[in-house]
């Protein structure tokens, strides 16, 4: 299994599937055009918006890509709380000229209509991120010729996926940049000392399965992917390395702020979504992350217009800045050369171990 996987992709390079706008047709085409494994990320989407970008990536590229979605969210927000966390936010609204979102908007992001598109029209991988599909949904995927990884934090996560079926499992350490892919929303979880770090969570995952683990969390630099790689992942998934790329949808001032020397750090905070979420400190996630409920998509369809309104202004300080810990070390570089770059700075690694470099199968 583990080779059906690694023979996708040229280098052990993932492009992380970054909801929002960053994981474009044209970043996820040139990073699998350039021997990695391009993503398009359907969270927030339509079916058929995703379905046209799926049209448009093969249309710039032959090679393998994958789609990730966003599992159907339980309905056990506290009404109380989120409409008391609307309250704080009216002066948000009004600074920005704009009205907040229906929280209720929806929970399930369309999931059932976006799965029925992608079996009738199959990309190699497919993931999944908040929770574990069924075996039904995985085996039908399976049938279609598609790769299935989920998402996971924990051993116990990874376990649930391989009972499931899944074909591997993205092992996001807390050092990601975006959302922590939970399978619940468990605000007993937050704090201090919550999450386990990459290189730990590899370690304890591989004793618990036997799919093959993809590695997220925190990596900027080829040496870190060979550390993941002899911790017992087959690839390494970045995503705010390729954020800050020109092929990259995020908007120019996110860009900016990952090197700006104003946003000098990383927290995981609720205020932007409902959910932890790993991204820059600014004075949004200051003045509302102590007093965000557990409530998400409700949270994120309420805030969606403050963002939205912030980025329109010019205001960082409003917006979610999604970044993962090693931010400081991003590089402006198009996406096919950073992804050579980092293949490079893989092999050196090995190098230097004595190791053999590594290249995956080109299929």
């Amino acid at each position: 299994m583990s080779s059906a996987l690694t023979g996708l992709f040229r280098y052990p390079i993932v492009q992380a599937p970054m909801a929002g706008g960053a994981s474009c047709p044209r970043l996820a085409a040139t990073v699998s055009g350039a021997g990695g494994l391009g993503f398009l990320a359907a969270g927030y989407k339509t079916p058929e918006a995703m379905y046209e970008e799926i049209k448009q990536v093969r249309g710039l590229t032959d090679r393998p890509f994958g789609v990730n979605l966003f599992m159907p969210q339980p309905p056990n927000a506290d009404p109380a709380a989120v409409a008391a966390y609307g309250g704080r936010l009216t002066g948000e609204a009004a600074w920005y000229e704009t009205s907040l979102g229906d929280p209720d908007a929806g929970s399930d992001d369309a999931y059932d209509a976006k799965l029925a598109v992608l079996l009738d029209n199959p990309v190699r991988v497919v993931s999944f991120t908040f929770g574990c599909p069924t075996r039904a949904v995985l085996d039908a995927l399976a049938a279609v010729g598609t790769r299935t990884v989920v998402t996971v934090t924990s051993p116990v996560e990874a376990q649930t996926a391989q009972w499931a079926g899944a074909d591997a499992v993205c092992v996001q350490g807390v050092e990601a940049g975006g959302h922590q892919g939970t399978y619940g929303n468990d605000p007993a979880a937050d704090g201090m000392g919550a999450g386990i770090g990459l290189l730990s969570l590899i370690t304890l995952v591989r004793e618990y399965v036997q799919i093959p683990i993809i590695a997220a969390g925190g990596m900027m630099r080829g040496s870190q992917i060979a550390a993941a790689l002899a911790a017992g992942a087959v690839a390494g998934q970045l995503g705010t390395a390729f954020l800050v790329c020109p092929e990259s949808g995020a908007n120019a001032l996110h860009k900016q702020a990952m090197t700006d020397p104003v946003f000098g750090r990383t927290e995981l905070t609720r205020a932007f979504s409902g959910r932890p979420a790993r991204g820059l400190v600014n004075r949004f996630m200051r003045e509302h992350g102590p007093y965000a409920p557990a409530a998400y998509p409700q949270l994120h369809h309420m805030t969606s217009g403050l963002r939205k309104a912030a980025a329109k202004a010019g205001d960082p300080q409003g917006m979610a800045l999604w970044a993962g810990q090693g931010h400081r070390l991003a590089r402006e570089l198009p996406a096919a050369r950073l992804v050579e770059t980092l293949a490079v700075e893989l092999d050196a690694a090995r190098g230097a171990l004595g190791l053999q470099p590594q290249r995956g199968a080109v299929s």
